[in-house]
């Protein structure tokens, strides 16, 4: 449990957390922009 601790209690623990929640929104967001736009073609 020392990693779990390390990662919401260290400044770069937030930091890794801050980028793995951006990275996995970008995912979905390019994701879900890829598929509309697939869908869309004109």
């Amino acid at each position: 449990m020392k990693i779990l601790s390390d990662l919401f209690s260290t400044d770069y623990g937030l930091m890794s957390l801050a980028v793995i929640v951006f990275m996995l929104f970008m995912g979905a967001f390019f994701l879900r922009m890829f598929f509309h736009k697939m869908n869309h073609n004109e």
